[in-house]
């Protein structure tokens, strides 16, 4: 039987044909809009359940944080005597931050004569070990805001009574860790700086005769005292008016501030830094 469409039409029907085929593969191969949204909406959730994803200097970090800490100032940061476990006010502090960031928490321990060169020589990222916000350190580094208000006290002898203003701490010595910011400011009160390792050798160096005092951190003093029941020594004067704050420091244009200030911010707002102030002084020092 012959065909009796003309040759050049068949050849139209063919290739129409084939156009549809063609286009129904195509449109086979789309995902519909309803099968892109599951995607779309776990992209979405990690998106807003990571503070890496959404601060570029905290994605760098690669989802770990480390913190430089002594690991021997106590209550701020020190060992267990139980555990073993490095813990501590600071140590806390830093612990929460690193949770709000979405990163994983490290220390490494070193003194504190040479913790800002381990900072700067990026042995870890941060230094969390009651680190004073002075203007000296802003042009250095990047300094987030406090979380640890105090003031500093006169620690000396418990027969010394030569010290009851800060007249009185011009000319004498004073026991002090080196680079501290408690020497520079025994110095600054006009006393000569002769230095130890720490702040236990400080108290050592007072009862041993080798200074009259050491300047320190009132919080520190308190828990010393309440934990050694040592009446060899004594809080000869308090310097209420020279308020000293403390907060993390890392190293200069780190990008680390306002994501770091803005978790600060939401653990003092949540009651964390209050909650942390009454478990290891019995009140709220963040403020």
């Amino acid at each position: 039987m012959t065909n009796s469409i003309p040759k050049p039409i068949r050849h139209w029907i063919a290739l129409a044909g084939a156009l549809t085929a063609l286009s129904a593969l195509s449109a086979c191969g789309q995902a519909s809009p309803a099968a892109s949204e599951p995607a779309d909406a776990a992209s979405d959730s990690v998106a807003a359940g990571s503070a890496s994803s959404a601060d570029p200097a905290v994605a760098a970090l690669n989802g770990k944080i480390t913190f430089g800490t002594e690991g021997t100032y106590s209550p701020f940061s020190y060992h267990d005597e139980s555990s073993g476990e490095l813990t501590g006010y600071d140590v806390e502090v830093a612990k929460a931050v690193g949770e709000k960031l979405g990163l994983r928490v490290e220390f490494a321990e070193t003194t504190w004569d040479s913790i800002f060169a381990a900072l700067e020589s990026d042995r870890f990222t941060a230094i969390a070990n009651e680190v004073e916000l002075t203007d000296e350190r802003k042009e250095k580094y990047d300094l987030s805001d406090p979380y640890s208000v105090s003031y500093p006290v006169a620690i000396t002898k418990a027969d010394d009574s030569s010290i009851t203003s800060v007249a009185d701490l011009k000319g004498k010595t004073a026991a002090q860790t080196p680079g501290s910011n408690w020497g520079s400011k025994a110095e600054g009160y006009g006393a000569k700086v002769e230095t130890v390792p720490g702040f236990s050798e400080s108290v050592a160096a007072i009862r041993d005769g080798r200074a009259d005092f050491t300047l320190n951190d009132a919080l520190a003093a308190l828990d010393y005292f309440k934990t050694t029941n040592d009446t060899s020594v004594k809080v000869a004067l308090e310097i209420t008016d020279d308020k000293v704050y403390q907060g993390f420091a890392f190293k200069k244009d780190s990008g680390l501030l306002p994501a770091v200030n803005q978790a600060l911010s939401e653990l003092s707002a949540d009651g964390t830094l209050a909650q942390l102030g009454e478990k290891y002084f019995g009140k709220d020092i963040s403020k």
